[in-house]
C-alpha cells in the first residue's frame, strides 16, 4: 500500500487515529436502491476500501453491469423491497453467499409530488410500500441476523421530509416520518445489543430521483451524491464506545 492510498484509509490529527477506513476492509455490507443514485455511490465507494457487497435492486440488468465493473466481491439480487418475498430472498442469499452481514444500507425509495388534495391514493399507496414497509422488512430480516451475531449496523437514509413539513409532499413526508419513527424504535429495541442504528436525513441530492419530476428544481445546487456517499461511510468508520442516532446533512443553500 503506497502512502498516498494510507492517507486515504487513515486519517490522523496530532499522531492520533481519527478515521480507520481500513476497518472496512472484509466487512459484508448490504444495500438497497444500489443501481443508482446514493445506494451506487456508497458502494462505488465501500467497494474502494475492500468492503464486500451485497446489492439490490429493481433494475436488475443495470445493477449487474455496475456490479461487475466494482474490483471487489459482489452479489447482485434483483429486489423489490415492496415484495416480502423478494426482501426475505435478498437477505438469505446474501447471508448465504458471504456468510455472515455486517452492515445493511437501506437507500431504496420512490417518491411523487403533488398536493395533499389532488395526490392520487395509488401514489400514496406505492411510496407507504416501498419508502416505509420496504424499510421496515429489510430491518427485520437483517436485524434479525444481526441480533444473533451481537453486532452490526443499520443505517437507514431517509429524508429532510422526514422531520419537515414540505408543500406537495403529502405522501412523501408521511412515509419518511415513518421511517424515522420506525428507525427509532429500532435504535430503543437494539440498543445495548451491540448493533447501531443511524438515521440519515439528506436535504435534496443530485440524483436521478428528480428524472420524473415534472417541476424539478435546479439541481446543480443539490448535494452531489458521491459527498453523500462519504458522509455514510464516515459514519461506518466512527470510533467505537459511541453512536450516531441520527445525522441531518443539507445542501450549502439549505432546503431548495
Amino acid at each position: 500500500m503506497g502512502n498516498g492510498e494510507k492517507l486515504l484509509r487513515i486519517l490522523r490529527s496530532g499522531g492520533k487515529l481519527i478515521i480507520d477506513f481500513s476497518k472496512l476492509e472484509g466487512k459484508v455490507v448490504a444495500i438497497t436502491g444500489a443501481s443508482r443514485g446514493i445506494g451506487r455511490e456508497t458502494a462505488k465507494l465501500l467497494s474502494q476500501y475492500g468492503a464486500k457487497l451485497l446489492l439490490g435492486s429493481r433494475n436488475f440488468e443495470d445493477l449487474e453491469r455496475f456490479s461487475n465493473s466494482l474490483k471487489t466481491e459482489t452479489l447482485p439480487v434483483a429486489l423489490d423491497v415492496t415484495d416480502d418475498l423478494s426482501v426475505s430472498n435478498f437477505a438469505e442469499q446474501g447471508i448465504n453467499h458471504f456468510e455472515k452481514v455486517d452492515a445493511i444500507i437501506n437507500c431504496a425509495g420512490t417518491g411523487s409530488f403533488e398536493e395533499l388534495l389532488h395526490l392520487s391514493t395509488e401514489a400514496f399507496d406505492n411510496m407507504i410500500a416501498t419508502n416505509l414497509r420496504g424499510t421496515f422488512s429489510s430491518c427485520q430480516y437483517f436485524g434479525r441476523h444481526l441480533e444473533k451475531r451481537g453486532s452490526g449496523h443499520i443505517i437507514n437514509v431517509i429524508s429532510i421530509a422526514g422531520t419537515t413539513a414540505l408543500p406537495g409532499c403529502a405522501g412523501y413526508s408521511a412515509s419518511k416520518f415513518g421511517v424515522l419513527g420506525l428507525t427509532k424504535v429500532l435504535q430503543a429495541e437494539l440498543r445495548g445489543k451491540g448493533i447501531k442504528v443511524t438515521a440519515v436525513l439528506p436535504g435534496a441530492v443530485r440524483t436521478p430521483f428528480w428524472d420524473s419530476i415534472a417541476h424539478k428544481p435546479d439541481t446543480s445546487k443539490m448535494i452531489p451524491p458521491e459527498v453523500l456517499a462519504q458522509h455514510i461511510v464516515y459514519l461506518m468508520c466512527q470510533p467505537e464506545g459511541a453512536v450516531v442516532d441520527e445525522i441531518t446533512i443539507m445542501p450549502l443553500l439549505g432546503i431548495l
